[in-house]
């Protein structure tokens, strides 16, 4: 195994001075072989971690390009290719880092504050062995390893590295729950990492809530839409019932209007023929 080259930090690049100099153009990477539960592991962190961050523009989310220490081609087409990166405090825009295949330490000026790579058969050794001890000599902040299959291509289900001088890393505390579940904190993120039945999932330790995905956010919609339309439905209804008995009502008020009305009809026709009787009994001769 050949020792990884150590990260070349330079000096965070000062928009205020003037333009920067373009991002070194890496070629593009090679295709991976990727089985559909790997794939929509790093999907699923690529899309949560970009999306959770969409707002800061001094994050960067990005996934599928080289991580290179410096500019040199034969170290860059060396580097490894992260499943998924994330840096802070960036002064460039990640679609810059997209654009060049590559995301060039000594060029961008700090190393990423995450990496992770999502087990499979053909790496799953090397991220645990060769590509742990590249990332700690390239000084990321943090290394991720995560395995659906719960520890057929990794060494753990779950597991992470932190930095705690350069270039050594350790452990990060990883525990399980009753039902399962394996959990670790990324200080870097200010997120916990869980492997929830073979699927990574982000949890915010403020809210206590899943970070969600857009399929999570389609479900979300869906749902709220279908409580809306149970609600509207449900007032047109109530509405209806409500129209129902004023429309009762009304009628029960004409009812008792009639029957006033005929009893008072009834209450004349007695007065009148009582009347009648007492102007004929006064006309009437006597016996």
């Amino acid at each position: 195994m050949t020792t990884p080259k150590t990260a070349v930090v330079a000096a965070p690049y000062n928009a205020a001075a003037g333009k920067p100099p373009p991002l070194t153009d890496a070629p593009d990477p090679p295709r991976k072989l990727r089985v559909p539960r790997q794939s929509d592991n790093w999907i699923r962190a690529y899309v949560i971690l970009g999306n959770y961050y969409h707002a800061r523009p001094d994050a960067a989310v990005t996934a599928g390009c080289y991580l290179s220490a410096d500019d040199d081609y034969d170290n860059i087409i060396g580097s490894p290719i992260p499943d998924c990166l994330v840096a802070f405090g960036m002064t460039r825009p990640k679609q810059e880092i997209d654009a060049a295949n590559a995301y060039i330490i000594s060029e961008i000026g700090k190393p990423p504050d995450f990496v992770l790579d999502v087990g499979s058969y053909a790496t799953g050794r090397r991220d645990y062995t060769v590509k742990r001890a590249i990332y700690a000599a390239q000084q990321v902040r943090e290394y991720w390893r995560f395995d659906h299959s719960g520890g057929l291509f990794h060494d753990a289900a779950l597991a992470g590295d932190r930095l705690v001088s350069p270039g050594v890393y350790e452990p990060i505390p990883i525990t399980q729950t009753p039902g399962g579940i394996y959990r670790g904190y990324s200080a870097a993120l200010g997120l916990e990492l869980h492997w929830c039945e073979g699927r990574l999932r982000f949890g915010n330790p403020v809210t206590r809530t899943y970070l969600p995905h857009w399929f999570d956010l389609h479900d979300l919609a869906d749902a709220k839409a279908a409580e809306r339309a149970a609600r509207q439905d449900e007032l047109a209804a109530v509405l209806a019932e409500s129209d129902a008995l004023a429309a009762q009502a009304d009628a029960f008020a004409a009812q008792t209007a009639a029957i006033k009305a005929q009893r008072k009809a009834a209450a004349a026709r007695y007065a009148a023929v009582e009347r009648l009787r007492q102007l004929e009994a006064q006309l009437a001769l006597p016996d």
